[in-house]
C-alpha cells in the first residue's frame, strides 16, 4: 500500500467500492407507513428505544414488521417525550434507510499519484489502525492519539481511550456550544442548566428569552412546556436581532443590537434592584456578594443601555419590570449554544445572576432541582498502569475550565503551532466519532492544516461526510435504531433510566461503537478493559443492579421510574452560596461580575453573519435525510428588505455571499423579510454539503460554518465566539 505525504480531500463516491443497497427506500417507508399503522398484522411489533437524532434523547417507539422498520412515535411512557417526536425524531428512518450510507470500511490509498478509498474487511482495517496507533503510542506516548466525540455512541471509545492512558479527547459541545453557559452557571449557582435543560415553563408566568430559537432548535419536552405555558397565560419577553418563531408568541420583541446583551442584563439587573423588585428573602438567605453588585450597577441605567443596544430606554425598563412583578413564576430562560461574541462566560454570568434575583434557581416554575438514579458502573478488574496524561494541560491556559476546547486539540496536531518552542506536534493521531468537524469548527482552513500534519486519522460514521473525506481509515457506524447504547438517565423531576436498543439488524456490513472499540482494543492488548461478549451484557448488569433486567424494562415500555425526592437547595460554590460577586474570577484575574465592553463593528456594505437552527434538521446530520428534505429543502438568507433594495436583491434570487476574508459561500436562495434587522443576515447551519457522496444534500444552500474564518475566544474557558463575522453579496 503506497504511503500517503499529503492527504486530499476525497469524495466517498470515488472510492473503489461500496457495495449493497437498502432493501427499500426511505420515501417508500414514507408511502407504507399509513397501512402499516392501520393494519393489526401480528407481524408488527412495537420496540421502545431513545432517539440520537438530536440530543434530547427523546423516549421511542419504533414499529416494525417483517423485519422492517415502518415508523417512529413518540413513547407515552417515556418523561422527555411523553408521547410526543418533533419531525427530526419521526424522521429517523431516513437515515436508517439512507441509501448513500456508508456500506463498509475503507482505507485511503495511492495508485499512480491518485488519491482513492479502497474497500476492505473489518480485520484489515482494524489491523490497519491498531499498527498505527501502537507505533504512535510507542514514539510519542498514549497523549499523542487523541478522541474527538459526540453522541451518547462514544462511551466505548471513551473507554478505550481510558485504557489507553490517554486524556487527550473534546467535543464540539463544549467551546463550540454550551461550555460557557454551564461555566457562567457554575460560577454562580455551582450547577449547570442541564443538558435537558431543567425549566419549569409550563409553570411560568413571565419568561424572557435572549438569542434562544425554542421552537426552532425544537427541543421536543421544552417545546412541549412552553406552550403548555402559553396555554396558561404566560407572557414572553424575546430579545433578538431576528423575529424569531418564539417571537411571534411574545408580548415584547426587543430587537437588539448584536453583541450588546450583555448591556441589557446590566440594565436589567440595575431597574430589578434599584426599583426593589427583585426577591429580597432568596437575595438575603441564599447569596453574597449583593451590595457590590447594587454598586456595580448603579449607573448602568435603561438609559445607559439603549444607545449601546439600540433599544428604548422604556422598554427596557417595562421587560425589567414584568419580570419583577412576575417572582415567583419569573424566568430568564438560560438558552443553549453561547458561543457567540468572546464574552460568553460572563453573559451566561449576567444571565444567572438575573434570574437570582429573580430567585428563580430551584423554583418548580425556574430552574427545578432533578432527581434521577445513580447507573452502577460494569465492573472492570483492568487499570491503567501508569498515570493517564493529555497532550497538553488545557487547564494552563483556562484553569475555571472543564474540558479541552475541541479548537486548541486541532492547533496542538499542527507543529509549532500550540507550543511554539516545539516543531513537532504534540497530537499524532485522532479518532473522530460522529463529529462533523469541517462543519462544526470555526475557520476550518486551521483543521485542514492539522489533518495534513497528522499520522492518522480514523473517521466512525454512518454517512459521508466534509470530515470522512479526509480520512485515512472509514469505518461504518450503525445507527442508534441497530445497537445498544449506555442507559440514559439524566436529572428530572421524574426520575427515570430508558434503554437504547436495536429494532433492527445492523444493515450493510456496519458495525455498533462497542464492537470498533472492543475489537481494537483486543488488537492494542488491552482486551482486559474490554470483558463483557456483547453491550447486552453491560446494560444487564446495570439494570440488575437496579433489580431490573432487560425483560422487565421492556415490559415497562423502556423505562424505569421512581418517585420523586426533591434534592435540598443547596449551591456548590466556594462560599456554598450563590456568588453574585465571584471571588474565584478575581483569584483568576478577571472580572468578579459582568461587563459591558463594545464588539466589533460592522463593516460598511457588510452584515453581521447570524446562523441558528429549524425544526426538520439537526446540524449536518439530518441535510441528507430524504424524509427531512422533503420537508425543508435547502436554507435561505434572510435579507431585511431594505438592505435587499439597496443590493437590487429580489426574493428567491440566488447570491453568493462573501465574508470579510473573501471566502465565498454556495449559491444561496434570498428571503426578503421586515423580521431582521438591517445590519445583519441570517443562515440556518447545516447546509452547502461538500460530498458528492451526499446525492441528496450535496450543494443545497449554503455552509455558514465556512464563512467563520475569525473567532474570538473567551479568555475564561476557550469558547469560539464565532458571530464576529461579516458578509455580503455577490450576484
Amino acid at each position: 500500500m503506497a504511503k500517503i505525504t499529503r492527504r486530499e480531500f476525497i469524495d466517498i463516491s470515488k472510492s473503489a467500492l461500496i457495495a449493497g443497497s437498502v432493501g427499500l427506500p426511505a420515501v417508500n417507508m414514507l408511502c407504507d407507513t399509513k397501512a402499516s399503522a392501520a393494519s393489526q398484522n401480528r407481524s408488527e411489533k412495537v420496540i421502545p428505544s431513545y432517539c440520537d437524532v438530536c440530543f434530547m434523547t427523546c423516549g421511542i417507539n419504533v414499529t416494525v414488521k417483517n423485519g422492517k422498520a415502518i415508523k417512529i412515535e413518540g413513547n407515552p411512557h417515556h418523561p422527555i417525550s411523553r408521547g410526543k417526536l418533533c419531525p427530526r425524531g419521526t424522521g429517523g428512518l431516513g437515515q436508517l434507510y439512507d441509501p448513500d450510507r456508508i456500506k463498509t470500511p475503507l482505507i485511503r490509498t495511492s495508485r499512480l499519484g491518485i488519491q482513492r478509498f479502497d474497500s476492505v474487511s473489518w480485520d484489515e482495517a482494524l489491523e490497519y489502525i491498531a499498527t498505527k496507533m501502537n507505533r504512535i503510542r510507542r514514539d510519542f506516548g498514549p497523549e499523542a492519539l487523541a478522541l474527538l466525540k459526540h453522541c451518547k455512541g462514544s462511551a466505548p471509545f471513551v473507554e478505550l481511550w481510558h485504557a489507553l492512558g490517554s486524556k487527550t479527547e473534546g467535543h464540539a459541545s463544549y467551546a463550540q456550544c454550551r461550555g460557557a453557559r454551564d461555566l457562567g452557571f457554575k460560577l454562580t449557582y455551582g450547577d449547570a442548566p442541564g443538558g435537558i435543560e431543567r425549566v419549569g415553563l409550563d409553570k411560568a408566568k413571565v419568561v424572557a428569552f435572549i438569542g434562544a430559537h425554542l421552537g426552532e432548535n425544537m427541543h421536543n419536552i421544552t417545546v412541549q412546556d412552553f406552550t403548555r405555558g402559553l396555554r396558561n397565560g404566560a407572557q414572553n419577553i424575546v430579545v433578538d436581532p431576528r423575529f424569531s418563531t418564539t417571537a411571534g408568541k411574545a408580548k415584547y420583541w426587543l430587537p437588539i443590537k448584536p453583541g450588546t446583551d450583555i448591556a441589557l442584563l446590566l440594565a436589567w439587573i440595575h431597574v430589578l434592584i434599584y426599583e426593589n423588585l427583585y426577591d429580597k428573602e432568596y437575595i438575603q438567605k441564599n447569596a453574597i456578594g449583593f451590595e457590590e453588585l447594587k454598586l456595580h450597577v448603579k449607573n448602568m441605567t435603561p438609559e445607559w443601555a439603549a444607545p449601546r443596544t439600540s433599544l428604548p430606554a422604556k422598554e427596557i425598563r417595562a421587560t425589567a419590570r414584568e419580570l419583577g412583578n412576575a417572582i415567583p413564576y419569573a424566568l430568564l430562560f438560560p438558552g443553549r449554544r453561547y458561543a457567540w461574541y468572546g464574552d460568553d462566560t460572563q453573559r451566561a454570568r449576567a444571565v444567572a445572576i438575573v434570574n437570582a434575583l429573580l430567585g428563580a434557581w430551584g423554583s418548580e416554575s425556574g430552574f427545578f432541582l432533578g432527581d434521577k438514579f445513580k447507573i452502577p458502573k460494569y465492573p472492570i478488574e483492568a487499570k491503567y498502569r501508569g498515570k493517564a496524561r493529555a497532550a497538553f494541560n488545557f487547564k494552563e491556559n483556562y484553569p475555571l475550565g472543564s474540558s479541552t476546547p475541541l479548537q486548541d486539540i486541532i492547533k496542538a496536531s499542527i507543529p509549532g503551532m500550540y507550543d511554539k518552542t516545539d516543531s513537532e506536534a504534540l497530537i499524532k493521531g485522532w479518532l473522530v466519532y460522529s463529529s462533523n468537524l469541517m462543519r462544526a469548527i470555526p475557520e476550518p482552513e486551521i483543521i485542514r492544516k492539522a489533518i495534513e500534519s497528522l499520522d492518522l486519522l480514523v473517521v466512525v460514521e454512518t454517512m459521508p461526510s466534509e470530515i470522512a473525506g479526509f480520512a485515512d481509515v472509514i469505518l461504518p457506524d450503525t445507527t442508534y435504531l441497530e445497537r445498544h447504547d449506555v442507559l440514559n438517565s439524566p436529572p428530572w423531576r421524574e426520575p427515570f433510566v430508558s434503554i437504547r436498543q436495536p429494532v433492527v439488524k445492523p444493515l450493510h456490513n456496519s458495525k455498533p461503537s462497542w464492537w470498533i472499540a472492543q475489537q481494537l482494543a483486543n488488537r492494542l492488548y488491552l482486551d482486559d478493559f474490554f470483558p463483557y461478549n456483547h453491550y447486552q451484557d453491560v446494560i444487564e448488569y446495570q439494570l440488575n443492579q437496579l433489580g431490573s433486567s432487560i425483560k422487565d424494562i421492556n415490559a415497562k415500555h423502556g423505562v424505569l421510574k421512581k418517585p420523586y425526592k426533591k434534592p435540598r437547595l443547596k449551591f456548590k460554590t466556594p462560599s456554598k452560596k450563590i456568588e453574585l460577586y465571584s471571588q474565584r474570577l478575581v483569584d483568576f484575574g478577571h472580572d468578579p461580575m459582568p461587563e459591558y465592553h463594545k464588539q466589533k463593528m460592522v463593516p460598511e456594505s457588510f452584515f453581521r453573519l447570524l446562523y441558528g437552527r429549524t425544526p426538520q434538521h439537526t446540524f449536518t446530520k439530518t441535510t441528507n435525510n430524504s424524509m427531512l428534505l422533503e420537508l425543508f429543502p435547502e436554507n435561505e438568507v434572510w435579507v431585511n428588505n431594505v438592505i435587499a433594495e439597496m443590493f437590487n436583491l429580489k426574493n428567491q434570487d440566488y447570491v453568493i455571499l462573501e465574508n470579510q476574508a473573501g471566502v465565498r459561500s454556495n449559491k444561496v436562495k434570498v428571503r426578503l423579510t421586515k423580521r431582521i434587522r438591517q445590519d445583519c443576515v441570517f443562515l440556518v447551519h447545516g447546509f452547502g454539503r461538500g460530498d458528492r457522496r451526499l446525492k441528496k444534500g450535496f450543494g443545497r444552500g449554503a455552509d455558514d460554518n465556512s464563512l467563520l474564518t475569525d473567532y474570538v475566544t473567551d479568555p475564561i474557558m476557550g469558547s469560539t465566539g464565532s458571530q464576529v463575522n461579516f458578509v455580503t453579496f455577490v450576484k
